[in-house]
């Protein structure tokens, strides 16, 4: 009974099990809960501004579409506007006004250019919401590894720890298993959210994007149709 009453007196709360652990240990540990907490400061943000490009293209679809001149609408939001879709409408038509002549025709390729210049834009926005989904697909692939190898060395402290102390009571096995252990559920902490929020904040933003890009083709189309006059 007395190796369990001994085992029962030590502290395993998370602090205990942290300050008790090796310093290897204790990095991995830190690594881990850094991680954690970056990759839901990303989550956190990405959800907040996916919410926001979605308002933003659903509020610039409702004036695109309420009958207002291009040219009336384009003069009013600038050249430089704040939303992702007035931004890709933005570059095609300073790139279609950029493509007319002083007589008002047309400069040959000019649709293409018009084409090319709201892709650019498209990739940019695309590239800006993006950002930072890598670092979760990261965490999600390599922090059960990294848990999983401060475990590995936590266990093997504590077998050295009972190699040098000639003893096999659970008190002095407990402490250290129990800290390597609490290496691996930190892995686990910081992986498990991060594939999740991976996945639905990939498929969202691939939504917005495919918005984007079909928002670019009817915008083109509707210019093919001004210049062949049926607009």
């Amino acid at each position: 009974m007395e190796p369990i009453q001994a085992a029962q007196a030590l502290d395993f709360s998370l602090v205990a099990l942290f300050a008790r652990a090796s310093l290897t240990v204790k990095i991995v540990m830190i690594l881990l809960i850094v991680a954690s907490f970056w990759g839901w400061a990303i989550i956190i943000q990405k959800l907040i501004s996916l919410a926001a490009a979605r308002r933003e293209a659903n509020r610039f679809d409702r004036a695109f579409w309420s009958g207002e001149p291009l040219d009336d609408l384009f003069d009013r939001l600038g050249e430089t506007p704040s939303g992702a879709s007035e931004r890709i409408f933005a570059a095609g038509m300073i790139e279609w006004r950029r493509s007319h002549r002083d007589d008002g025709a047309l400069i040959p390729g000019g649709v293409q250019r018009i084409d090319r210049a709201m892709n650019v834009a498209i990739q940019r926005e695309e590239s800006r919401l993006f950002k930072g989904l890598s670092f979760l697909a990261t965490v999600g692939a390599t922090a059960p590894f990294i848990g999983l190898f401060g475990t590995v060395w936590g266990i093997k402290t504590a077998f050295e720890g009972i190699a040098m102390s000639q003893n096999t009571s659970l008190a002095v096995v407990a402490p250290g298993i129990a800290e390597a252990l609490l290496a691996t559920a930190l892995g686990l902490l910081a992986a498990i959210p991060a594939v999740i929020f991976y996945n639905k904040l990939s498929g969202d933003a691939e939504r917005v994007v495919g918005n984007w890009e079909v928002f670019a083709d009817e915008f083109s189309t509707l210019l093919s149709r001004q210049l062949d006059g049926e607009g």
